[in-house]
This record gives structure tokens, sequence and C-alpha cells, in this order.
């Protein structure tokens, strides 16, 4: 599976440019995947997964950020806090 929303290493940052970036890169992935006659169902799964811990952590640092905290202390939730959120 291709880097997520975690950074660029272990204790790497991602900036809300970096986090659009890779949204950007994910959903263009997701048409492609669409697009086929025949999609790949589970790398399809990985890449919904992935743009919503994506997303949250967007949300994250924007919440921080307007509370006036550091942006930089949001973190990647795993996957499975993520999709099991009340909306």
């Amino acid at each position: 599976m291709s880097a997520g929303c975690q950074g660029r290493g272990k204790n790497m940052l991602m900036d809300d440019g970096d986090v659009l970036g890779r949204v950007k890169a994910l959903v263009d992935e997701e048409h492609t995947l669409r697009g086929h006659h025949e999609p790949d169902t589970a790398r399809l799964a990985q890449v919904e997964a992935e743009l919503d811990r994506c997303w949250d952590l967007l949300r994250q640092r924007r919440a921080k950020e307007e509370f006036g905290r550091n942006p930089d202390e949001a973190a990647a939730r795993s996957t499975r806090e993520v999709e099991n959120y009340r909306q």
C-alpha cells in the first residue's frame, strides 16, 4: 500500500498542503479504479479507508489551528478508529 496520511516517515509531519496532495492522489486513484470494468475491490476499499484517514487528519489540523493550538499536534488515527465514528 502506498504512503498514507501518517507522514513521510515514522516521525515526520504533514502540513495541510501535504494532506491535500495525498487526498488528490487518492481521489485520482479511486476514479481510475472505479472506471475499470472490474474494479479491484480490495484496493478500492483501502483507498476509501485512507481517504477517510486523510480527511480526519485535515479536520484535526484545522480545528487545532482554529483554537490557537499547533496543528502539528494532530496525528493520523487508525482506520478502525476513523471508520467507527458516528456522524
